[in-house]
């Protein structure tokens, strides 16, 4: 089967199309022919050597933490019946034409649900519905969201819209602001500008009461003072490193920072819960993700590159695979 090996840490050259022998499922395992692989921001930090602590590799491996496809084997103890269904998958590989998995890393893919969109939840679904319980955005109150327009914050938009909310996206290009237009957000900025935080609290009347910051690094730590006192700062983003905040001065201002990254992954059970909710949201037509930038398998490096240079708007996929016709 054709694959994507991180040959050495590195830039992304280093990711190289391979050939490597078909995968035999062990016991309580399945093997899923790929249509999609997810890319995320994390799979360029690791690329490159970041994470070791939390996420160990060692190369040559195939990067990737899943995406969606069709049950191709079984192994030992796992029901016959899963063979040919299509399965939003999330393990500790994906850039290849099949994957092994094991049982409980699988999720049927509702009925009328594309397995590229499943596969653009796989990751960013979960992380967007966790934040979302997280800083629980209520109606009428303002939210901004910085890298509105990536993976995780074009769906957080989309939530905190629905839960009655008032959102300002904050992202770097018109067309960026334009998706999150799109998506509901009601009033736009752009973070390349000196003065965004002075435009989000001018917007906002005063600061927003919840901030999901999706950028991190100094973008993300400015944007603590786009907060009203007493407010809620959500941060995940990693693109330039983890947001500082003085937490001094936060306590001063009763402000709330919560750092769900520091406390690892997600557990598997939570995370079973969550990518379920975020399938079903979507086959009912309640949550969209924006697929942006597709490639085909061999051009895993080029997805990697325009992530780093924050060229895609919306969600990046590999596509490998044909879907099947049901």
């Amino acid at each position: 089967m054709h694959a994507i090996h991180v040959a050495s840490f590195g830039a992304p050259e280093v990711l190289t199309p391979v050939d490597l022998p078909d995968p035999v499922p062990g016991p309580g395992q399945v093997v899923v022919g790929m249509v999609a692989a997810d890319v995320i921001f994390l799979d360029t930090l690791l690329r490159g050597g970041w994470g070791q602590d939390i996420f160990p590799r060692t190369p040559p491996y195939v990067p990737g933490g899943g995406g969606a496809g069709e049950v191709r084997a079984v192994g030992d103890g796992v029901a016959p019946a899963w063979v040919g269904r299509r399965v939003a998958v999330r393990t500790g590989t994906g850039y290849a034409e099949q994957v092994v998995a094991a049982e409980g890393e699988i999720m049927p893919i509702p009925d009328g649900l594309a397995a590229t969109t499943a596969a653009a939840l796989v990751h960013d679904g979960v992380t967007a519905l966790d934040f979302h319980r997280l800083g629980a955005p209520r109606e009428g109150e303002w939210v901004l969201i910085s890298a509105a327009a990536g993976g995780a914050g074009s769906l957080l938009v989309q939530l905190a819209v629905g839960a009655g909310a008032r959102v300002v996206a904050a992202a770097s290009s018109e067309a960026k602001l334009a998706l999150a237009r799109d998506l509901g957000a009601e009033a736009v900025v752009d973070y390349t500008r000196a003065d965004w935080i002075e435009r989000v609290r001018e917007a906002t009347g005063g600061g927003a009461a919840l901030v999901y910051d999706g950028a991190g690094g100094a973008l993300g730590t400015a944007a603590v003072d786009a907060l009203a006192d007493g407010g809620r700062f959500v941060t995940y983003g990693t693109a330039d490193g983890f947001a500082a905040p003085d937490r001094e001065s936060a306590a001063r201002r009763g402000l709330r920072l919560l750092t769900p990254l520091m406390d690892g992954p997600p557990d598997q059970e939570r995370v079973r819960d969550l990518l379920g909710l975020a399938l079903e949201r979507a086959a009912a037509g309640h949550l969209r993700p924006a697929i942006g930038a597709t490639y085909p398998l061999d051009q895993a490096a080029e997805a990697h590159r325009a992530l780093a240079a924050r060229a895609t708007v919306g969600k990046s996929l590999l596509l490998i695979g044909s879907e099947k016709v049901s």
